[in-house]
């Protein structure tokens, strides 16, 4: 049976690493924590990615600002996504507690009040700079698969986009689109069909009730201009440290759709933005994703493959992502499959559903000498984990149990005021939060519809003209017959003539008939 010297030095020796590294907290065997035993995570090993899963109340958001706090101070910038309302607190000092001088006394380090730079952002209209992107740079390909359209659906959509191209029309937002689409099957169907081929009216409907379910998630916001910059997410202060850009959620847990398409963006624009770096001692940006289940739990099958891919792929620009869950079985097991940190709080099992989901959740770690892995993850106090990272060869360190260190900020919210001030020293609220409305799609097609109706009004007021000087013309003639036929005829002498020359006529007739000749012989 392995001793408590053994487990320390297990620890000490898959901890140990060359590089930067950030301390996480102490070692713990048996339920005390082992002193001085410190549980390390190599910055170089964090675009690997990672996990923090547990129960509600077990302290899953402070270790998320455990991480973003001392990666600040190694210089390394990070991205919250806050959708409790409750991690702006990382903006100022901790006040101390004497259970957190404890705490740090029993593992072993110092415990040093201090805040971080902080940047609010807002997807709707939580305060803070405004993100968004346009429909352009979504592209046709991801645009289609976060709608979960079919492949006649998504050849339209790749159609619109193609002629928004060639007719120089700009897609910045979601009217832009409904619009070109109406545009498409109506005025300009002749036209499209001749160049790019025909487009079912049904597929194009189903489409955009697609559009109008995005819309009632308040995805109007999001799409537009000015468009936000992901290299601002990678930006340090004044005195080297990372920026924690803190992205408010408050108003979107209701609004899965939203939330996941924001997320898939960014990914995808991170991903085709940053260069290649190759192996660096430590990365670019790291982004934290609370409440994960909502990208997966309304993720359609393709937009899970796009996240699969860009998981698997964008750690080669430097980027580590972190995913928040209460339970590891909230993630796709492709995607667990490429999480090298794991942070496992406390698991409760109330019900037999969740003895087994505690069982399976024990063999995503590390089997290990020192610990029944299921049993400890019901036994974890508030502020206790199950740690496993990768070491700079990629290999999984020990299991060990940890007395997580004390957040070094406010472990609570913001007042109005400090958030006011916030956004009051901020350069990229001046930046972003602008009313840009320049002509795009729907402006440039509202105004060719309307000289096309205007000039099909002059065309059909031009036509109504010209029949009237028809019908005027012809009347006139009319007039003019009638009135010599009523002047002739009504004329004495005229009417006299006329009956002469009806008698010398008559006459001429019945003598060439004989009838005079006969008359005659009878007398």
């Amino acid at each position: 049976m392995a001793t408590a010297d053994d487990f320390r030095n297990d620890i000490s020796t898959g901890y140990a690493f060359n590089g930067p590294s950030i301390v996480l907290g102490g070692a713990m065997l048996g339920g005390h924590t082992q002193t001085d035993t410190l549980v390390r995570i190599p910055l170089g090993t964090l675009n690997r990615h990672g996990l923090i899963a547990g129960a509600t109340g077990t302290g899953k958001t402070k270790t998320l600002q455990i991480l973003a706090e001392q990666l600040s101070r190694e210089g390394v910038p990070s991205l919250l996504m806050d959708i409790k309302g409750d991690l702006s607190g990382v903006a100022v000092p901790s006040p101390g507690h004497p259970k957190i001088d404890e705490r740090h006394a029993a593992i072993g380090i110092p415990f040093a009040a201090s805040g971080s730079p902080v940047e609010l952002l807002s997807l709707s209209d939580e305060p803070g700079a405004r993100l968004r992107a346009t429909v352009l740079e979504f592209g046709p390909v991801l645009f289609s698969k976060m709608l979960d359209l079919n492949d006649t659906q998504s050849g339209i959509i790749a159609v619109a986009f193609k002629y928004a191209e060639d007719k120089e029309l700009p897609l910045l937002d979601l009217k832009d689109l409904r619009k070109l689409l109406q545009y498409l099957t109506n005025e300009g169907k002749e036209e499209a069909e001749k160049d790019y081929g025909r487009m079912s009216t049904s597929s194009v409907g189903a489409i955009m009730r697609r559009v109008v379910e995005l819309e009632g998630q308040g995805a109007e916001k999001f799409f537009g201009e000015p468009s936000f910059d992901v290299a601002d997410l990678t930006r340090l202060d004044e005195l080297g440290r990372g920026i924690v850009s803190i992205v408010r959620l408050t108003d979107v847990q209701d609004r899965p759709k939203l939330f996941s398409t924001f997320m898939l963006q960014l990914l995808a624009e991170i991903y085709t933005t940053f260069p290649e770096e190759g192996d660096l001692d430590r990365p670019k940006l790291v982004v934290f994703i609370d409440e994960a289940h909502l990208i997966f739990d309304e993720a359609t099958d393709a937009l899970l493959d796009q996240l699969e891919a860009i998981v698997k792929l964008i750690r080669s620009k430097g980027v580590g992502l972190i995913f928040v869950t209460q339970n590891p079985a909230d993630i796709p097991s492709d995607i667990l499959g490429q999480l090298g940190l794991k942070v496992q709080h406390a698991l409760r099992a109330f019900t037999a559903k969740d003895r087994k989901a505690i069982k399976l959740a024990s063999e995503n770690y590390p089997l290990s000498a020192h610990y029944n892995i299921a049993q400890t993850l019901t036994e974890l106090g508030t502020g206790e984990a199950f740690v496993t990272a990768l070491d700079r060869k990629g290999r999984p360190t020990p299991l060990v149990r940890t007395l997580l260190r004390a957040p070094e900020s406010r472990m609570d919210v913001l007042t109005d005021r400090e958030i006011k001030q916030l956004v009051n020293d901020s350069p990229l609220v001046k930046k972003y939060n602008r009313e840009v409305d320049r002509e795009s799609a729907y402006e440039i097609l509202e105004e060719k519809l309307t000289q096309a109706k205007a000039a099909e009004h002059r065309e059909e007021m031009e036509a109504q003209h010209q029949q009237a000087q028809k019908t005027t013309t012809s009347r006139r003639r009319k007039t003019v017959e009638k009135s010599w036929f009523e002047e002739m005829t009504g004329n004495t002498m005229v009417r006299q003539i006329g009956r002469t020359v009806a008698r010398e006529a008559t006459r001429g007739l019945l003598g060439v008939l004989g009838i005079r000749k006969t008359r005659r012989r009878r007398r």
